[in-house]
């Protein structure tokens, strides 16, 4: 079977067992759980019982997509995303966002944890991602382009919606939550990033760090939807001490911020 034969099959799956048709579709990072607490759920389905859908393997993910509402619109949301360095393709890594589009979604909000190199930037900042630079080895539309799943040559220019990054904005004045705006690199992983390579990228404009979220972005951009990410610094990748960074660092960070970002992008949605 092609890749878009299996989209609709696993979106078939799911369509029989949800009672609304999703329009947002948010995927939560590594920590970032917290905004579980603001959709009124109705239906959880494990990745392990998805047709075609890979499984998490990554401690901090749950492996469930989780279908309901917030503020009264209809949301699924991935808890728990694939990465590459997992072994994945990355037609694999991206599957789920394509199945999401198939669903009906017309918005992605995503979210991750982030390395920085911006050194006005603190441990616990969110930054809204309005722009991105790709280090992936793969490219998740290498291959033959199949024109019902999008474009041969997708434009990437504005690939972050600047209405939503506006609308971001606006919710977090109103909650006194201070934003970062920055360009997001992503890295292969599963190592985080020597020091030389944390100053390159702070040389060729990079002001955060992941090993996700890029090549969602594209996928998403490919099908059409528009675009909301945004990255909780986890670490600063260029400081003084010599102190090593853990994926319990990270998690501890990105979990003390996650209410913050909770409640940013349950004030966007109720606004979508």
């Amino acid at each position: 079977m092609s890749l878009f034969d299996n989209i609709q099959e696993t979106a078939a799956f799911i369509k029989e067992r949800i009672n609304h048709t999703p329009q947002i579709g948010i995927v939560l990072g590594s920590g970032l759980g917290g905004l579980i607490d603001e959709v009124e759920t109705e239906t959880e389905i494990m990745y392990k019982d998805i047709p075609h859908f890979p499984v998490s393997t990554v401690k901090g993910h749950a492996g469930k997509l989780i279908f309901g509402t917030m503020h009264g619109k209809p949301v699924v949301m991935m808890a728990g995303r694939f990465h590459y360095y997992e072994g994945y393709t990355m037609q694999e890594v991206t599957f789920p966002i394509r199945v999401m589009k198939a669903l009906g979604v017309e918005t992605l909000v995503v979210s991750n944890a982030a390395g920085c190199m911006n050194v006005s930037f603190k441990v616990g900042d969110i930054m809204l991602i309005h722009d991105h630079i790709n280090l992936f080895p793969e490219h998740p539309l290498r291959g033959p382009n199949d024109e019902r799943l999008g474009v041969r040559f997708p434009d990437m220019s504005e690939p972050y919606d600047p209405q939503l990054i506006a609308l971001a904005g606006e919710v977090a004045k109103e909650q006194g939550l201070e934003l970062r705006k920055g360009v997001y690199v992503g890295f292969q992983g599963p190592t985080f990033e020597t020091r030389a390579e944390y100053n390159m990228l702070h040389v060729i404009g990079a002001d955060a760090v992941g090993m996700s979220t890029v090549p969602e972005i594209i996928v998403a951009r490919h099908g059409g939807m528009k675009v909301f990410a945004a990255s909780v610094i986890t670490d600063m990748g260029i400081r003084e001490d010599l102190n090593t960074i853990s994926h319990e660092e990270v998690l501890a960070a990105a979990n003390a911020a996650a209410p913050k970002l909770a409640a940013l992008v349950a004030g966007m949605v109720g606004r979508m």
